[in-house]
């Protein structure tokens, strides 16, 4: 049987507009879509609509568009699929495999964000409640294809986690897996500050019996004080008319090695270029990098 063709995708989070950090995440799953002469989507994770930007989603768009980085097929929404998540929901708790969690964030102070399971047991109503899954007392692990292998006890370090947010808002982990498994992602290319949600993810593909996508997680952009580039922390948008040079210090943080004259390039021809010569093997092996040493 042959193996499925490369299916990746790009989800921003319209909290705010694109910046540095989210230009390298996008382009480095761009052209490894592309030097495999796979399909590259584009999927909204606009699941929490009291912290969306007005007037995000559209900026989000037209800087990629600005940027040269065009989509596969059409833009599909989180917003616009809450039914097929709370199916997903209802069937854990009927299978009690999930269960509602009353507990207030003052309660889980001192936890170190691990649940201790104080609700597991305890047969609250799913009214007004959070729902965790319940999770393993066993270790998960994989090979990242530029981190290496990352192993993660869900019992001990992460414990039951929230699928539904007691506002009744779809947590990340819960939608992520629902989408990539229906959008039949075969590569999931994003950041490293995402790495240890993966092994949440691979146990929720385990129980839906999912097929488990190849993961590669790019190095983090960070700020001199040690934070990373994004919108809880005012990082700049990126400004539309400076595309050639912005996606060549992208390429930079990616270990790419473009030539000087690419930066008076059009970005069409830039990322061409970026395609023919991406070699995953040069993306530097660590977790963050700091912005200020970046050429």
């Amino acid at each position: 049987m042959n193996a499925p063709a490369y299916i990746g995708r790009f989800a921003p989070t319209p909290s705010g507009y694109l910046h540095f950090g989210s230009l390298v995440a996008a382009l480095a799953s761009y052209l490894d879509a592309r030097a495999a002469g796979g399909r590259w989507l584009l999927r909204m994770e606009d699941l929490d609509p009291p912290r969306e930007v007005p007037g995000a989603q559209d900026a989000i768009l037209s800087t990629l568009d600005s940027y040269g980085l065009q989509w596969d097929g059409e833009l599909v929404r989180q917003s616009q699929r809450h039914a097929e998540y709370q199916a997903l929901v209802e069937r854990l708790l009927q299978q009690g495999l999930a269960y509602a969690c009353t507990c207030s964030r003052k309660q889980l102070e001192g936890c170190h964000g691990i649940y201790p399971g104080t609700c597991r047991d305890a047969g609250h109503s799913p009214q007004n409640a959070a729902i965790r899954l319940r999770v393993p007392n066993l270790s998960y692990a994989f090979s990242d294809r530029v981190q290496g292998e990352y192993r993660q006890h869900l019992g001990r370090e992460v414990g039951d986690f929230v699928i539904r947010r007691r506002d009744g808002f779809y947590a990340y982990q819960l939608a992520v897996v629902l989408d990539d498994a229906w959008q039949g992602m075969t590569d999931v290319v994003r950041g490293a500050d995402l790495l240890d949600s993966t092994p949440r993810q691979l146990y929720l593909q385990e129980l839906l019996g999912l097929a488990q996508p190849r993961y590669l997680h790019v190095p983090l952009i960070i700020q001199p004080d040690g934070h990373k580039l994004g919108k809880a922390y005012r990082s700049p948008p990126l400004p539309t008319d400076r595309a050639a040079p912005l996606l060549v210090r992208a390429l930079h943080a990616l270990g790419q090695e473009p030539p000087g004259e690419l930066e008076r390039a059009r970005p069409p021809e830039l990322l061409a270029w970026a395609v023919r010569h991406w070699d995953v093997g040069r993306i530097p092996r660590c977790r963050t990098l700091a912005e200020a040493q970046l050429r």
